[in-house]
């Protein structure tokens, strides 16, 4: 991945490992990868990604992590292997000012769409199409406020949008695979928050493709009935 600065002595030498796709190489569904791929895109530090199959994991690879799935990363040859500590280890080491904070000025900024990923899982999981209109409240975009913000913090990607967003891409594709459920579009706030994050490369180049968050969901995703 190419810095746009100049190289320096100083630079951290970074590698992060992520879930691989069905082919072995291509990158895999993993919210919490993509998570970590966007925050280190964000910093804007020099980064080198490699994709492990969890089908059959290199040698090396076991000496090098044993026990552990991605994602979990290198920095200067010292590994971290929880996804929520190494945020907050690039957050703190990663800093101003050759790189730029992550962290949210509102801290509820964390708290939108908490829980929306459970709900997801037993959305997508439940085959009875009656039971599904339940999890679905048609109500709720009326309780939304109207923002003219770009991203869930303000007009720049934060580690909060890093968290929600893989989430949110997941939901889009699986619910309209499996579910054949949109995201309805008075759910306008929703709408414009996704559109302005497929403009950024920062999360689209990061995302899995489609087929893969798919793949993940067909055996979980009964027929309906």
């Amino acid at each position: 991945m190419a810095d746009p600065r100049p190289s320096s002595e100083t630079d951290p030498e970074i590698e992060l490992f992520v879930k691989a796709g069905s082919d072995g190489e291509s990158i895999g569904n993993c919210p919490f990868c993509q998570r970590l791929f966007m925050i280190l895109w964000l910093k804007g530090v020099k980064f080198n990604v490699t994709t492990v199959d969890m089908t059959r994991k290199p040698e090396e690879l076991k000496d090098l992590a044993p026990g552990t799935n991605p994602p979990f990363l290198i920095y200067n040859k010292e590994l971290k292997t929880d996804f929520i500590k190494i945020e907050e280890f690039l957050e703190h080491t990663l800093a101003p000012p050759r790189y730029p904070h992550l962290s949210p000025k509102n801290k509820e900024s964390f708290d939108v769409g908490c829980n929306l990923f459970a709900k997801f899982s037993a959305y997508i999981k439940n085959a009875q199409k009656e039971a599904n209109k339940n999890e679905i409240d048609p109500d709720s975009a009326e309780e939304l406020t109207v923002s003219r913000r770009l991203f869930l913090d303000g007009d720049q990607l934060t580690l909060a949008d890093c968290s929600l967003l893989p989430k949110l891409n997941i939901i889009k594709v699986a619910a309209k695979k499996y579910r054949d459920f949109d995201i309805p579009g008075e759910f306008s706030g929703v709408w414009r928050y996704l559109h302005n994050a497929y403009a950024r490369e920062e999360f689209t180049h990061t995302c899995p493709e489609d087929k893969e968050i798919e793949n993940t969901y067909a055996s979980v995703a009964k027929q309906k009935s």
